[in-house]
């Protein structure tokens, strides 16, 4: 099949690599260490089952909640693609 300057499989290339960076970027999101018993944000008290279910857990419900709201934002396109698998 023709594809211009893409080679075969770019673009499965390029979908490998935007999963990828999105796994290792979750991976890297995930808290780490002991578990705090007070929210950093607000000062409120971490439940004892949310600190042991979550290893390293830093924030409280409501906190982590609204910080996940306003990171949302991530894009579906790996930008560290080849520059052949773009031009497609």
């Amino acid at each position: 099949m023709a594809s211009g300057w893409a080679q075969d499989g770019s673009v499965q290339e390029q979908i490998d690599a935007t999963v990828d960076a999105e796994v290792e970027r979750a991976k890297n999101s995930l808290p780490k260490g002991e578990s705090l018993t007070h929210c950093e944000e607000c000062d409120a008290v971490i439940p004892e089952p949310r600190r042991l279910a979550i290893q390293g857990v830093r924030l409280c419900i409501q906190c982590q909640s609204e910080q996940e709201k306003n990171h949302k934002e991530f894009s579906l396109y790996n930008r560290a693609g080849s520059k052949d698998s773009q031009l497609r």
